[in-house]
């Protein structure tokens, strides 16, 4: 990267923003958030890349609240993750700069072909079962309709440890307190995905855009897969805990979790190996290195 491109973040006290401020070289860094850039805003981001002129501009801004999207708040979630979408991108066309936005992998609909099923490559078709995967993939289209150098990076199940602000934590957080209350515990066991610890995703981001890689869509996750449920059971097993933990179905679970999640998003992370780029670790060392980060680990 050199230390002389500037990086323009947008969310950069975010759960993942938070960790590229960490791997980002701090020289060549323009950490945004909310307060400072506000993509609701529609001359925004065009004010910010006039007055800084970046050479990469990474957009970790998002609404994603999926339930509440789902029930109640889909012109916001199109508001955010799509329109803003399209207006960083086309603000960063017009003033030369490449976008790395981030999405998800809600915008397959979990009907990967085999048995087992095959992870998602990053050109198989898209088919987002809600309201939140729509939007994301309507952003992604915006994005890749403004320039085709810019790059969409796609994850899953993300975790870390700024937590999101508006999930109120992350999902290991929330299962380590309802632990610690000693609640009863029911946890979906018929979504496959690969969870990711935002420090890992934000090096792989770093080491993605230190190469300056053609444009189009990445897949960037820890390594294997799980449940939501077998996430659960590892999260109990390193911290010591054994909470009343048993197993639901997302039609048993529909009450609580409105919106349709596909089965199975698992994604094959193919262009960035074929850039030669080292994978990210499995996703149990990932969950163990985070509950260290975070003072969780049972000794």
């Amino acid at each position: 990267m050199g230390g002389v491109e500037r990086i323009l973040l947008i969310g950069a006290n975010g759960q993942l923003g938070s960790d590229l401020r960490k791997v980002l070289p701090a020289a060549s860094l323009i950490p945004l958030t909310r307060a400072d850039l506000d993509v609701a805003d529609e001359t925004a981001a065009e004010r910010a890349l006039a007055a800084h002129a970046p050479a990469w501009v990474i957009n970790t801004a998002a609404y994603h609240r999926v339930d509440d999207i789902e029930t109640k708040d889909a012109l916001l979630a199109y508001a955010v993750n799509d329109a803003a979408v399209g207006r960083v991108a086309r603000s960063c066309a017009r003033r030369g700069a490449r976008l790395l936005h981030l999405s998800t992998d809600y915008v397959f609909g979990g009907g990967s072909p085999g048995n087992p099923p095959r992870p998602y490559p990053e050109d198989a078709s898209p088919a987002p079962l809600s309201v939140y995967g729509a939007s994301k993939l309507a952003g992604e289209r915006q994005v890749r309709a403004a320039s085709p150098g810019h790059i969409v990076v796609r994850s899953s199940g993300l975790y870390g440890i700024a937590g999101s602000a508006g999930k109120g934590g992350n999902f290991v957080e929330t299962m380590l307190r309802l632990a610690r209350a000693g609640k009863d515990i029911e946890v979906v066991d018929d979504q496959v995905l690969a969870p990711t610890y935002t420090a890992d995703l934000a090096e792989a981001i770093a080491r993605l855009i230190a190469v300056d890689p053609p444009g189009g869509i990445y897949h960037l996750t820890n390594g294997g897969a799980c449940s939501w449920f077998r996430f659960a059971r590892r999260i109990f097993e390193l911290a010591g805990l054994a909470p009343r933990l048993s197993p639901t179905t997302s039609a048993q679970y529909k009450d609580r979790a409105p919106a349709p999640r596909p089965p199975y998003s698992v994604l094959a992370n193919a262009r960035a190996a074929a850039l030669g780029l080292p994978p990210l670790r499995p996703w149990p060392e990932a969950l163990d290195a985070y509950l260290r980060a975070k003072g969780h680990l049972a000794r």
